[in-house]
């Protein structure tokens, strides 16, 4: 996309970073950041994108920073200067030292954690108490970081102590205190709107003036966070999800999702009825959290 004044630094799977035009992403003073209607599940970008989504997911994330106080944050005060080409779901940001660390955090055994649970007893090095089932609730939220491998790259769970040799222990220690504080943070606000807020992934980088660790990226938002309905898990329902699940579910029962198989091929279009429904269950979320 050609927008005025900015030049394309980066596309990743769902967002552009964009940089003002004549500057380099190692000098300039504001980026921007605009989140595409494309989807991708299982590490691959998919056809077609959901309608919508990068304004529903641009508006979701600035309506957690603002509610997030005291937790510093890269967005700049000049939002209104988002060119209108992409205005909706384009953030002017300021540039961080980004750490090569995915912050995860899960308050409930589900996904990939509980396929791990099932056979270690533990998730990414975390032991757990025996006896628990899938979309069961934690006895305490636990932090289970990654690392943040190159586009077209899986990202790779790591432990704890491997976050200290990537970043030292003073850093580690904090985006591990941070990401605990965010989440349980957040997981009330969300459970007073009726969603459990699940399991999330936070990025943070270092201020370029100050150091100071910043939260960055998009932010508990239907692409980066679990989200289920709380009256439905009440119930007994642990699928009615507010996040991509329906499309992940899809491509799991119509497609070898295996990153490592030989004759999966690329995958299948989305039928337009899952595309409609994962637009409307993003639609759902945004306003139940924010109305």
């Amino acid at each position: 996309m050609s927008i005025p004044g900015f030049t394309l630094a980066y596309s990743g799977k769902v967002r552009d970073l964009y940089v003002p035009t004549d500057e380099t992403l190692a000098t300039t003073s504001r980026l921007l950041v605009v989140a595409s209607d494309r989807v991708s599940a299982f590490d691959h970008v998919l056809e077609p994108g959901i309608p919508g989504k990068g304004e529903l997911l641009t508006s979701l994330s600035l309506w957690w920073f603002d509610t997030l106080t005291g937790i510093p944050n890269h967005l700049l005060g000049d939002q209104a200067d988002v060119p209108a080409e992409v205005r909706g779901r384009g953030m002017l940001v300021k540039p961080l030292d980004m750490f090569p660390v995915e912050c995860v955090v899960r308050g409930y055994l589900s996904g990939s954690g509980w396929l791990e649970y099932q056979r270690e007893s533990s998730v990414c090095g975390v032991p757990l108490p025996a006896g628990l089932s899938n979309g069961d609730r934690l006895p305490e939220p636990i932090y289970t970081p990654a690392f943040k491998a190159e586009l077209g790259e899986h990202d790779e769970n790591i432990t704890f102590e491997r976050t200290v040799e990537l970043v030292g222990a003073p850093v580690a220690t904090a985006l591990r205190d941070l990401s605990l504080e965010i989440y349980r943070r957040a997981a009330a606000l969300a459970l007073a709107s009726g969603v459990i807020l699940a399991d999330t992934k936070f990025e943070f980088g270092a201020d370029r003036t100050t150091g100071e660790i910043t939260l960055a990226d998009e932010v508990l938002t239907s692409d980066s966070s679990r989200y289920w309905d709380a009256a439905a898990y009440d119930s007994g329902d642990r699928t009615a999800s507010f996040d991509k699940q329906i499309v992940r579910n899809w491509l799991a029962a119509n497609w070898d999702t295996d990153p490592d198989s030989l004759t999966a091929g690329p995958p299948p279009v989305l039928p337009a009825e899952i595309v409609e429904r994962t637009a409307a269950r993003y639609r759902e979320l945004l306003t139940r959290l924010t109305s």
